[in-house]
């Protein structure tokens, strides 16, 4: 369990690096006079992502689950390859790359990297590693209380996501 716990802290630090990469990015993007919709679910959305770490964490301890290697491995490449997503999203946006909803009138939707494939890949990137950090270690209940949660979180979050993009589209103000 020590590598696990090592992974799951990895990921977590990942979590920090996002956020210290948010905020240089949020100041940009007010500067610029972004606009901020949804903080309603912010809360919410940093409380879910980080049950998933301590979820991960406590059910492999207290529920004793096993690693099973056809599983475990399997799950660990997707871990890798949803980081990976993330990033290029990350990398893609640059400066517009945030955790919160924040528009920047006047600027285009980006249509490069892996938004040329689809429209949210980073939160391809979430759904899969809400299931496969939990199942690297056998902690299917975690991955499956996280993908219910995140479920009903992404449909809010997706909403204001994309009306916030149409809204900036057309020029107007919240």
């Amino acid at each position: 369990m020590i590598w696990y716990t090592a992974l799951v802290l990895a990921v977590g630090a990942e979590r920090v690096a996002e956020l210290v990469v948010a905020r240089r990015n949020a100041r940009w993007s007010r500067e610029r006079g972004a606009v901020e919709y949804g903080r309603g679910h912010y809360p919410p959305m940093v409380a879910l992502h980080t049950g998933l770490l301590l979820g991960c964490l406590a059910e492999v301890r207290l529920a004793d689950r096993p690693f099973v290697p056809s599983v475990g491995w399997t799950m660990f490449a997707v871990v890798v390859a949803a980081q990976a997503l993330r990033w290029w999203c990350v990398r893609t946006l640059g400066p517009r790359w945030n955790t919160k909803v924040l528009v920047v009138p006047g600027l285009p939707l980006v249509t490069g990297g892996p938004y040329r494939l689809l429209r949210h890949p980073n939160y391809v990137a979430v759904a899969a590693e809400g299931v496969a950090l939990p199942l690297v270690h056998g902690a299917w209940i975690t991955a499956l209380v996280f993908t219910v949660l995140n479920a009903g979180l992404l449909a809010v979050r997706l909403r204001c996501e994309n009306s916030a993009l149409a809204t900036a589209a057309l020029g107007a103000r919240p």
